[in-house]
């Protein structure tokens, strides 16, 4: 194990895109984005995740996550290939080749695939890489959690550089969470109370939700800002900064910060048995 090999263990790093969408990067950066078509959540020497988005209504500036596509990248010494794809309304509990595990190589046992509510959660774990993925689908969308090894996080090269993840939504695709329009007959008191029940503490997740609720005109969107909420509660290695506020601030790092190239010994992680 990583503990073992380097006298440590790893530290590890939270994402999560839900919503309208509403993107928590690497860094603790919050944005709401108006991200259309696929976009990449990560890219890196290990993990493909991709998001594809589509407005929520005619006209609308808000988009919702509609699909995901992860792939899980060979590594020769431990698993196979393995390729992970949901839309509404088919949260598979299996890759696409039809397994639930990494494959007949050595480590293949240390990626594996389960659900506990078939259709609407799925939860992926690669022990090898330190990392957990939890989809959702809720509200007619799809959200994105995930708790990964930070050295994992670091390995991409300078042309893997656009991923939400590490940088947040690009400035051009950022939306104020005050830039909403209302849609049926919900009012922004309305919004406000019903997000309230669920989030008391009016951080990021609250106003996220807030603007879900006006946004989509639907009491439903309070859940995935919750779920979100819950799964860094679950995810975050440090719980201080559990609460984001729309005052926190700081500076993205860059992907020439981000980057640290991985040791051959770090690539056999769990591998190793």
């Amino acid at each position: 194990q990583f503990s073992r090999l380097h006298g440590r263990p790893p530290g590890f790093l939270h994402c999560a895109s839900f919503g309208d969408p509403h993107v928590r990067s690497f860094h603790h950066h919050f944005h709401t984005c108006r991200v259309q078509g696929a976009w990449p959540l990560l890219d890196n020497d290990f993990l493909f995740v991709q998001a594809t988005s589509s407005p929520v209504a005619s006209g609308a500036n808000a988009t919702a996550t509609r699909k995901l596509t992860i792939i899980f990248k060979n590594m020769q010494e431990c698993i196979d290939q393995k390729v992970y794809q949901a839309e509404v309304d088919n949260l598979p509990a299996a890759f696409e080749d039809g397994s639930i595990n990494g494959g007949d190589r050595p480590g293949g046992s240390s990626l594996s695939i389960r659900t506990a509510n078939p259709g609407n959660h799925v939860e992926i774990r690669a022990a090898y890489i330190g990392t957990t993925i939890i989809i959702r689908q809720t509200a007619g969308q799809l959200s994105f959690s995930i708790k990964v090894a930070e050295d994992v996080a670091r390995a991409f090269s300078a042309e893997q550089d656009l991923q939400l993840c590490v940088g947040g939504c690009p400035p051009s695709q950022r939306l104020s969470r005050s830039e909403r329009s209302r849609r049926g007959a919900i009012t922004i008191d309305t919004a406000k109370q019903l997000c309230k029940e669920g989030l008391p503490v009016e951080d990021a997740y609250f106003h996220s939700c807030v603007f879900d609720v006006l946004i989509s005109g639907d009491p439903n969107f309070t859940v995935p800002a919750q779920a979100a909420l819950e799964d860094a509660r679950a995810f975050l290695p440090d719980l201080e900064k559990l609460h984001l506020f729309p005052s926190d601030a700081g500076v993205p790092l860059s992907s020439g910060t981000l980057l640290a190239p991985l040791s051959g010994l770090l690539l056999l992680w769990l591998c190793i048995q």
